[in-house]
């Protein structure tokens, strides 16, 4: 047999190879070549043939029939094949081969070898393949080279501790007392490694993190002596001395001082002098920058430091390059929380990165801006947003407008202010607006009663002007439909004054429903805008009738629908007409989510608040009597009073029946999405909602009558809540107020089924400006027939004397099978929080 050809050889014909089909000609062949050669056991070019085949693996193509050759060579005592052999075993095996078991004691044996650099190929080796049965292994192994006086095998083996750490953690505790020693090296490669080791530890074991904490004044001296050393030629990068070394001490510090005074307190001189004394005209000075900046940031470090650190990231805004930009952008975007006032000082910069032509920096800056809105600034920036709103990306545009609105709802001067401001941004944004966004600004207009005039005649004149923009379009509509009998008369248009009929209105409405360029929900506004009309323009009804008769036989069917619906108020139910048609209650706002954190077990909230739970109907109170306009509208729909009177006792959710109601007279009753992907609570207890001057069925169906539970006796003051009643589970919360802040709450929870309830568990959640301690209950079970109860307290934190919401999720076992209940509480006590 010829003798094989030279790696360099084959990487030029690879390398020569025209096409993919003329590279993959050659590796076949070349592969054919080198698997003869391995069944015909030749040990002279072993060593050269697993090399080629390890360049033809590097290329992607299969080189795993050469694993067994790679042991081969392992066991070889020639250094050159160990090389190869330990290369090979590094890159074909890996722990999910039964055949990587085959090299350990090769491993054990090299790992005892005379020679440094076999030592160090094991270590690497070991490092890169090792497994659960190998790291316990060869654990002692490493764990003697780890105490070698030689500081190459020293750092080698120092590193793959590390790797066997990863893992198998459960071997940590065998090399604390060999790392301990290695904190006080000379060699700077040892010491890096001895660090990163440390840093692992604390990050996996809270006891050695307590361990390692009386080690933080070691660490401060060695990093000073980094800082202060002269010119080291082995170690300096950039003049910098030993860089590396620097953000490794840097992050293990940050970890290290986390929620501890005292550790805190004894690096904060030395971040002081890293931060001042670094230099930042490289990326080396930089990166060290940048770890001491999250290090000041992550422990209790003092306000002056916090300042420094967040002028430190306020540099790297006006830096030339972009990556550092964006890590200051990121960064800023972390600790406003911590240090708002110091960063609120770089809000002109920030600004200035909406510029920017790299489009993360803008997203970032835009990000940021939101953060750093508040009272004091909201006008500047929302002139500064919009100017961003009109050249952003689309993809911008969805996200910018809902947190306009979420920031402008929080901090806007006034009512006028912000209906004017969103008009703008919806005019601006276009059709990129999110409903949720439509469904709020509707809602604000609602609850603006001196505005309706003024902010009606500006969305008509706006709609007039261009119907292209749908969310425009959409609110504009509703308010015309709603308040159409004030928008009739004089109106200021672009400075000028301009007379305003119904016939005016009706036309706009007219050619806007007609034009297919709209969306159809676009469409279905305006035709219940138009079929409203009818009562604000009472001239004008003959001609709203018509237009109504014409989209009867529409081929949308939503609007067909729609139509015919009106047209038979027209005609079989006209008395009915003005009082389906009369304005819409106040609206309630719900804009955002509130997240709800569960102080008893955190990683089950999503499983938790999976899905909406309605309160529980079993212990709803019978309805009061509606009135005679009620009892018109039941006859209109088919339904009869009584369903209304006596409401479901199975336990079913009332939130359909409620859904058919408020479809008729257009009212949606789905709220709009949350912004946040937390547990979201409606924005106003059911119990808080205001009361109109006529009883409608929604009020009815709403009040607050309707959601109580049967109290008990009142304890302290304040009366029993039944807070949840369903297939026998009865739980009852009893009140005491400790103090002005804290609520304890006393469940009682009974069984009046006929099977006892095993490993009865229940957990509650709160939102965020809670606080909840669940504290343990008195047993698992709950006998059945009401003869014995279970108990449980939990103290509530009410710092800010809110409305006490909360959900319950119950568990048990009952007759064999598994229960699991959910339901939300919004009406405890008034004088449970206020």
């Amino acid at each position: 047999m010829p003798n094989p050809i030279r790696l360099r050889d084959l990487i030029r014909q690879i390398r020569s190879a025209r096409t993919a089909a003329d590279e993959r000609s050659v590796v076949q062949k070349e592969s054919s070549s080198i698997r003869d050669s391995f069944r015909e056991e030749d040990n002279t070019w072993r060593c050269r043939n697993v090399a080629k085949l390890l360049y033809i693996q590097m290329l992607g193509y299969p080189a795993h029939f050469g694993q067994l050759e790679c042991l081969k060579l392992v066991a070889s005592p020639k250094f050159t094949d160990k090389r190869i052999g330990y290369l090979g075993a590094s890159l074909l095996l890996d722990e999910r081969q039964d055949v990587h078991l085959l090299v350990t004691n090769c491993l054990k044996n090299d790992l005892n070898h005379s020679n440094q650099y076999i030592v160090g190929l094991a270590l690497c080796t070991l490092g890169a393949i090792c497994s659960l049965e190998m790291s316990r292994d060869l654990a002692g192994e490493v764990e003697k080279l780890v105490k070698s006086s030689n500081a190459y095998i020293k750092k080698k083996a120092v590193l793959c501790a590390f790797r066997i750490i990863r893992k198998v953690p459960e071997l940590l505790e065998m090399f604390i007392p060999s790392v301990r020693s290695l904190m006080s090296e000379k060699n700077h490669g040892v010491l890096l490694t001895a660090v990163a080791l440390v840093t692992e530890m604390c990050e996996r074991s809270p006891d050695t993190l307590l361990h390692f904490r009386k080690m933080v004044p070691n660490l401060v001296r060695i990093l000073k002596n980094l800082i202060m050393s002269g010119y080291s030629p082995e170690h300096d990068v950039s003049g910098v001395s030993d860089p590396f070394l620097q953000v490794r001490l840097l992050r293990l510090l940050r970890i290290l001082g986390r929620s501890d005074g005292d550790a805190s307190e004894a690096m904060n001189d030395i971040l002081a002098q890293v931060a001042t004394n670094t230099e930042t005209s490289k990326n080396v000075g930089n990166a060290i920058l940048y770890e001491t900046v999250l290090t000041i940031m992550d422990i209790k470090s003092e306000a002056g430091l916090r300042v420094l650190a967040v002028n430190i990231l306020g540099r790297f805004l006006l830096n030339n390059d972009k990556n550092i930009r964006y890590v200051a952008l990121n960064t800023l975007l972390r600790v406003v929380s911590a240090d708002y006032s110091a960063v609120q000082r770089h809000r002109g910069t920030v600004v200035d990165c909406l510029k920017d032509p790299d489009i993360t920096i803008r997203r970032r800056a835009n990000e940021l801006c939101f953060a750093l809105m508040n009272e004091s600034n909201i006008r500047s920036m929302m002139k500064e947003m919009i100017t961003f709103l009109e050249v952003c990306e689309p993809e911008f545009r969805a996200d910018c407008t809902s947190n306009m609105f979420l920031v402008m709802e929080k901090f806007a001067p006034s009512r006028k202010w912000h209906i004017d401001t969103m008009m703008r941004v919806l005019t601006t944004a276009g059709n990129y607006v999110r409903d949720d966004i439509v469904s709020n600004l509707i809602a604000l207009i609602s609850n603006s009663d001196e505005l309706h005039g003024y902010t009606t005649q500006q969305l008509f004149l706006a709609i007039r002007r261009d119907w292209t923009q749908q969310p425009l379009v959409q609110v504009g509509a509703w308010c015309t439909g709603e308040y159409g009998d004030l928008l009739t008369g004089t109106a200021v248009e672009q400075g000028e004054s301009v007379q305003l009929t119904e016939d005016d209105v009706l036309d706009v409405l007219e050619r806007i429903v007609g034009n297919n360029i709209c969306s159809i929900v676009t469409r279905e506004y305006v035709i219940n805008a138009i079929g409203k009309l009818s009562t604000r323009f009472p001239s004008s009804t003959a001609r709203i009738r018509k237009v109504l008769s014409e989209y009867g036989c529409h081929m949308q069917v939503e609007l067909q629908q729609r139509a015919v619906e009106y047209n038979n108020l027209f005609l079989k139910y006209d008395h009915l007409r003005a009082g389906i048609f009369e304005r819409m209650p106040v609206l309630e706002t719900k804009t955002g989510g509130t997240t709800i954190s569960n102080g008893v077990a955190t990683y089950e909230e999503d499983l938790l608040f999976s899905e909406k739970t309605p309160p529980p109907i079993s212990q709803q109170k019978k309805l009061p009597q509606p009135q005679a306009h009620v009892d018109n509208l039941l006859d209109l729909i088919g339904s009869e009073p009584s369903e209304v009177v006596h409401p479901p006792i199975n336990g079913q959710s009332q939130v359909k029946d409620n859904t058919n109601l408020l479809d008729l007279i257009g009212l949606d009753s789905t709220p709009p999405p949350m912004a946040d992907t937390g547990m979201s609570f409606i924005a106003e207890p059911l119990s808080a909602m205001p009361k109109q001057p006529m009883v409608s069925l929604i009020d009815d169906l709403l009040s607050p009558d309707l959601l109580a539970g049967p109290a008990s006796p009142p304890q302290n003051g304040i009366p029993s809540l039944t807070a949840f009643e369903k297939n026998g589970l009865h739980i009852i919360f009893d009140f005491d107020r400790t103090s002005d802040t804290t609520l304890v709450v006393s469940l009682r929870a009974t069984n009046s089924s006929e099977a006892d309830m095993k490993d009865f568990v229940f957990q509650a959640a709160v939102p965020k400006t809670f606080q909840l301690q669940l504290l343990p209950p008195s047993g698992s079970d709950i006998p059945a027939f009401n003869t014995g109860i279970l108990t449980q307290s939990m103290r509530i934190s009410n710092p800010s004397k809110q409305p006490v919401r909360m959900r319950i999720r119950m568990g048990y076992t009952l007759a064999g099978s598994s229960v699991q209940e959910l339901s939300e509480i919004s009406n405890f006590p008034a004088a449970a929080w206020q």
